[in-house]
């Protein structure tokens, strides 16, 4: 399972108990943010992408109410955002959706976090599965799920004098 993947990952950071399991799904961020009695822009919901050359895959962490800008992404990649299916996500990632993270994935894949989680000191990310979840300092998000830069590609979650 998933989750355990992840958990046995904290495990060696001596963070495997800070893993929280709820009754009830967190699949969606509506749904995390109500379960764990947080903001829904707090959880930092994880997606994945086709990689570069139509192959592969690569993950960016974002705000719980940001939203990819194709635009923005196409700038700073050079290629059209494409998200992997369900079942691609699975297979090359590791998790299923409502569960992604960057933690613990079935390969070195690039995860790149966006500016928009850097407004809060914590966030709460996923853990493996559609019940889980992790409340991280930013700066923990970056180490622990080895972001490889700070990007700037999501609309949707600056106040319209800053967009």
């Amino acid at each position: 399972m998933s989750v355990d993947k992840v958990k046995a990952y904290f495990r060696t950071v001596g963070r495997e108990k800070d893993v929280i399991e709820l009754k009830l799904s967190s699949a969606t961020v509506q749904l995390a943010a109500e379960h764990l009695h947080v903001a829904s822009e707090r959880i930092a919901k994880t997606l994945a992408f086709r990689g570069e050359n139509k192959e592969g895959a690569m993950l960016v962490v974002m705000a719980g109410d940001a939203k990819i800008d194709n635009k923005k992404f196409r700038g700073e990649f050079g290629f059209k955002a494409h998200m992997l299916s369900p079942e691609e996500t699975l297979e090359l990632v590791g998790h299923a959706v409502g569960g992604v993270c960057p933690f613990a994935l079935n390969q070195d894949w690039p995860v790149f976090m966006d500016e928009s989680l850097k407004r809060f000191e914590t966030v709460f990310p996923a853990c493996g599965s559609s019940n889980s979840a992790i409340e991280l300092t930013i700066d923990d998000l970056y180490t622990l799920g080895n972001g490889k830069s700070w990007i700037d590609v999501c609309k949707g979650w600056q106040d319209e004098t800053e967009a």
